[in-house]
């Protein structure tokens, strides 16, 4: 059975810093594309970023460029996102995804092509 268990969320002010991690039960964790996506109130389930199964090759939304970075740690079956500058507008549930994929080159960005997801971790930044 597939689990992947998002923690470091919590309540901050703009400006600080947070680290997300994300512990996935995949095996083998290397083959997964993985995603951070994140849902505010009232508003629709969006992209953050996503790294394919070559930690080299990244994507991240407009909005989180230069601030934010993601990772991985295929020994460690762990994804990770480093949050930095955050504002008032980046609260929200943040949620980790994953997806098998043949090749190692690729990410997703539609939440319609993930499988497995996290129950997601609140991030409240204050102003």
């Amino acid at each position: 059975q597939v689990q992947l268990v998002e923690s470091g969320g919590g309540l901050v002010q703009a400006g600080d810093s947070l680290r997300l991690s994300c512990a996935a039960s995949v095996h083998p964790f290397a083959v997964y594309v993985m995603g951070w996506f994140r849902q505010a109130p009232g508003k629709e389930r969006e992209i953050v970023t996503a790294i394919s199964r070559n930690p080299l090759i990244t994507y991240y939304a407009d909005s989180v460029k230069g601030r934010f970075t993601i990772s991985r740690d295929n020994d460690k079956n762990t994804l990770y996102l480093q949050m930095n500058s955050l504002k008032p507008e980046d609260t929200a549930v943040y949620y980790c995804a994953a997806q098998w994929s043949a090749l190692k080159y690729i990410y997703y960005t539609d939440p319609r092509n993930y499988n497995y997801w996290g129950r997601g971790a609140q991030v409240t930044v204050s102003s």
